[in-house]
């Protein structure tokens, strides 16, 4: 599961794109117990989810016409230039060249070759999420995309990402992990093929949930919109798909104890 002693390609960085951060960041505290804190007047309404005044996601304005609501996953990256020359070899695109922010880091954004979109942080003085796999914080960053394989070949491209397959009920899910160490302690996240009509490729975030039905409960009692009941999933924990009031998708997991 994701930790904060972040390695090259490990998710570093979560953030959320809102037509009205003043109503998300009232969602998000009800729901996950979060605290809103600006980053200040020059940060141009941007600030960072908290708890126990620890960094667990970031929440700004949506700054480009015609933008929906989303979350965005970081993942590190040791030399942003050459990780983005390698998303345009790969065949992605980039969509911001990275740049400065204010000496915390670097930032770029990008979208894989089957549309995916996702962004690489470059740690400054700011490394990354404060706090991670905790109640109520970031656990698990899954793919949807129609060509898991083709995809996997694209981000190893990028970050040398391993893979291991795995039966999950009715499909081959694709556990990845990070370049260096024990496969499965590198693990962070994973790849499922596209299962219905109309969903788009996407990274999909998943918070620790210590009751997966009660929070989706607390979710729809406060705008949200339940995607995907809560079901246990075989040696994988209790899992819900969730959307905020503005359609931003996220996803619960309360692991199984085993794990």
């Amino acid at each position: 599961m994701l930790g904060t002693d972040f390695s090259s390609g490990s998710p570093n960085w979560l953030d959320l794109g809102s037509p009205d951060t003043e109503a998300a960041a009232a969602f998000y505290g009800a729901v996950l117990g979060w605290q809103f804190v600006s980053a200040g007047p020059e940060a141009g309404g941007y600030g960072f989810f908290q708890i126990d005044g620890k960094t667990v996601a970031a929440l700004g304005p949506l700054t480009q016409e015609g933008a929906k609501s989303a979350w965005m996953i970081h993942f590190k990256a040791d030399d942003i230039q050459a990780t983005v020359s390698a998303v345009t070899a790969g065949g992605g695109t980039v969509r911001m060249e990275p740049m400065d922010v204010m000496g915390e880091g670097h930032l770029a954004q990008a979208t894989d070759p089957q549309g995916a979109e996702f962004a690489l942080w470059q740690p400054g003085k700011t490394a990354g999420l404060e706090i991670a796999s905790a109640p109520n914080t970031l656990l698990w960053a899954e793919l949807h995309v129609p060509d898991p394989l083709a995809a996997i070949a694209f981000y190893e491209g990028l970050f040398g990402w391993r893979s291991q397959e795995m039966q999950a009920p009715g499909m081959t899910y694709r556990v990845l992990s990070t370049k260096d160490g024990d496969q499965q302690d590198a693990s962070f996240g994973g790849v499922a093929p596209i299962s219905g009509e109309g969903e788009q490729p996407r990274w999909v975030p998943y918070f620790h949930a210590e009751d997966a039905d009660a929070t989706a409960a607390a979710a729809t009692a406060n705008g949200g919109s339940v995607l995907m009941p809560a079901a246990d999933v075989p040696d994988v924990g209790r899992i819900a798909w969730l959307a905020d009031p503005f359609g931003a998708a996220f996803a619960l997991l309360k692991p199984d104890p085993r794990m």
